[in-house]
């Protein structure tokens, strides 16, 4: 097994059977509440989470965020989840696809996510450090093909990269790289934290290069300096890093008046365990949300139909604040009042 291979093994190991939450640090979205509206002038039949992404329509604003890939067990994983997507109509994103750039060997465990999802927007994803040396958008664009793939998300980790052992911290030229994806590739380019947060200035720049897909994947849920320093046998000396990040409510807020005047798709992800995650979210800016952990966690505990069935819960819940905020619709909700809660 190769190095890369390898890691995305042990990554995959450790968020299922491992503590890899933040420690101190919350997402911030337990501050906020929606109003209790006592006339919503609704019927609950007809509160809609419809959403669209990446052109397509999906039955709620919640997409599988992207995990694995690249190993041999990464091909079930992928095909599951993609299985469930495609029973539900919501978005998936593969995980980095860096290990088919080195070898043709894992091909399949990408490819098993469009299989999984024949109809689903699905997206591809590479990191940031591996776009810097990518003149064109060849390499992108392969990857892309290999999933047929309706986007392609590039993730920024440089935590991550920094505190992974064999990890790649140059980072020196990714914005022009994402500025040449996104006049190139001729996809939807989507840009991603990993679980620190983008800050307004950081999604003020990818804007301003031309990326009108944001996901802020803010603090508060799954440490991804925390994963890789349980893979570290100094990670006493980078203790201070474990809980180091932007909240996610407090990066949703921040975005959104850029996302709004830019009409860009913003995205709330880090920490979404639960409906009232999602409705949170998307009154404080969001216009879908994306989960990963609780999703991979389900699924290798319990399988598909338990992960089919949470989801479905997730989407009632959903439904139901949606209903007692008077919001119809998605777009109803994403204007719903909150108050903040003591």
């Amino acid at each position: 097994m190769s190095q890369t291979s390898s890691r995305k093994r042990d990554h995959v190991e450790l968020c299922v059977g491992e503590d890899v939450a933040f420690h101190t640090k919350t997402t911030g979205l337990e501050k906020y509440a929606l109003l209790h509206n006592a006339l919503p002038e609704l019927d609950f039949c007809e509160v809609d989470t419809a959403v669209e992404f990446l052109g397509k329509p999906c039955g709620m604003p919640l997409l599988i965020s992207s995990m694995t890939g690249g190993y041999d067990d990464a091909a079930i994983i992928n095909q599951q989840l993609a299985q469930v997507c495609q029973s539900l109509q919501i978005p998936m994103g593969v995980g980095s696809q860096r290990q088919a750039i080195e070898d043709d060997s894992q091909l399949e465990s990408f490819r098993a996510a469009r299989r999984g999802g024949p109809t689903i927007p699905l997206f591809g994803n590479l990191g940031g450090a591996e776009i810097v040396d990518q003149q064109g958008g060849e390499t992108v664009r392969r990857l892309a093909e290999l999933i047929d793939a309706d986007g392609f998300a590039i993730h920024l980790n440089p935590l991550q990269e920094l505190m992974q052992p064999e990890g790649n911290p140059n980072y020196r030229g990714v914005l022009a790289g994402i500025e040449r994806l996104v006049r190139q590739l001729g996809l939807p380019i989507i840009v991603k934290e990993v679980g620190a947060g983008l800050s307004a200035d950081t999604v003020r720049r990818l804007l301003d290069v031309g990326v009108r897909i944001i996901d802020v994947a803010g603090a508060g849920g799954t440490s991804w300096a925390g994963v890789e320093l349980m893979r570290r046998s100094d990670a006493n000396h980078y203790a201070d890093f474990w809980d180091w990040g932007i909240p996610t409510a407090d990066a949703v807020r921040a975005a959104r008046p850029l996302c709004d005047a830019a009409q860009a798709t913003l995205i709330a992800s880090g920490g979404i365990a639960s409906p009232r995650d999602v409705a949170t979210s998307i009154a404080l800016g969001a216009h879908l949300c994306a989960a990963a952990r609780p999703m991979l966690k389900m699924l290798r505990e319990q399988g598909e139909q338990a992960l089919e069935a949470m989801l479905l819960r997730w989407q009632h819940g959903l439904r139901c604040m949606m209903f007692l905020s008077g919001s119809k619709t998605i777009a109803d909700l994403r204007n719903a009042p909150l108050v903040v809660e003591e």
